[in-house]
């Protein structure tokens, strides 16, 4: 069996008030200008009902409309009574601003005829000016409570809108700030890997031809190179763990490295690879005086280190050629490495390298290539090549 929702308590109390009022009015015999067609203990009837009524108004707005109309025509039968008609316009209110959003559509419309339509009737009828005044007792029983409804239930739509947008604002804000969060962990996690990948590599390098060469002599070279790198990846550590602990605006930021830094990385690389027969060569095309923007240089930069760090580790003996060039709108870096099977040592590798590689020129929205390719003398290069607009508006760092 179908039950009925427990009224809001707002609601009891209108109808106990409602049906209160009605029945002091009626004890006192104050009646609101009925026919009186019906006895004196009648008009009882729809005050009772349209008072059980307010106990629905809420949830069942519609029916509680179409039945207090019912009430308040059989209320003209009787000697009538104003609390019954002030609880009807009560519902009128309650059918707009709880009912459908087609029934808050439509109630002012249809009391506004039926207020337009009652004004006229009885103008036609009684042919006097005092005709209009029932007009306007209609429309301030059916339409102005209609209109108020509707004023109220839009005034109510746009606040919650209103909260929506703002919990709908608050989301994207933590969801931006959740992004922003993951950009800075990758981006740190690309510094730190390019900071000492290098170093850790010609370490390991290093200590492994040692470890298997019994010669003093290269062994002494070994522990010098491990030892300047050892040094040198402690002084980046450091840098960059100073840079996320200091957040005060009194420290001195420190240098980003740029493409001038190119003749000293090589140096250090060749100083590394000399005990795997590696050499490395520049060949910088650029114009004299170019001036880059900092994130290219850094990117390029980057790009470059991370290629000789990967030289480092896997290029077989021969020449690593690092090309830079300037074409008006980008900076093109190309590295090419001997490409086969490497004797001796080898440091293992995870791919972050390339994976950092290829996310630093995304964010310029550059172009990123790296592979095997095919050799000038019948062997085969690993070649790095990335291109990075330089142009203003083009990057999206």
């Amino acid at each position: 069996m179908k039950r009925f929702p427990r009224p809001h308590r707002h609601d009891v109390q209108i109808a106990v008030v409602g049906l209160g009022g009605g029945v002091l009015l009626w004890v006192l015999r104050l009646v609101s200008g009925g026919s009186g067609l019906l006895g004196w203990g009648w008009s009882l009837v729809p005050l009772g009902v349209t008072a059980g009524l307010e106990l629905l108004r809420r949830t069942r707005p519609q029916a509680t409309l179409a039945g207090g109309a019912a009430m308040v025509v059989a209320d003209q039968f009787t000697a009538g009574n104003l609390a019954t008609v002030l609880m009807f316009t009560d519902l009128v209110y309650a059918a707009v601003l709880y009912g459908t959003p087609a029934a808050a559509r439509r109630v002012p419309v249809a009391t506004g005829l039926v207020s337009v339509a009652l004004t006229i009737g009885f103008l036609a009828w009684f042919r006097t000016p005092q005709a209009l005044l029932i007009g306007i007792a209609a429309g301030l029983v059916l339409f102005t409570p209609a209109t108020t409804g509707a004023l109220v239930r839009n005034h109510r739509d746009a606040a919650e809108t209103a909260t929506l947008r703002a919990e709908q604002t608050a989301l994207l804000a933590e969801i931006d700030r959740a992004q922003a969060v993951v950009g800075e962990r990758a981006r740190m996690a690309r510094e730190l890997h390019d900071l000492v990948a290098g170093h850790l590599s010609a370490i390991a390098i290093h200590s492994t031809a040692a470890l298997s060469l019994d010669d003093p002599a290269t062994t002494g070279r070994a522990l010098t190179v491990i030892r300047e790198n050892s040094v040198a990846g402690l002084d980046e550590m450091r840098r960059l763990i100073g840079l996320l602990r200091d957040s005060g605006a009194e420290s001195e930021p420190a240098a980003a490295p740029t493409l001038a830094a190119l003749d000293a990385l090589l140096r250090r690389a060749r100083t590394n690879g000399a005990s795997s027969g590696l050499d490395f060569a520049l060949d910088d095309t650029r114009p004299p005086g170019a001036v880059l923007p900092a994130p290219v240089e850094l990117a390029a930069y980057r790009i470059v280190q991370e290629s000789l760090t990967n030289a480092l580790k896997h290029a077989s003996p021969g020449t690593v050629t690092t090309t830079l060039a300037h074409t008006g709108r980008a900076l093109t870096v190309e590295v090419t490495s001997p490409y086969g099977d490497r004797p001796g040592s080898r440091a293992p590798g995870s791919g972050a390298g390339l994976v950092g590689m290829r996310e630093r020129t995304a964010l310029l929205g550059g172009t990123f290539a790296a592979g095997p390719e095919p050799g000038g003398d019948g062997g085969r290069i690993w070649r790095v090549w990335a291109e990075l607009p330089i142009t203003e508006g083009e990057s999206s760092v």
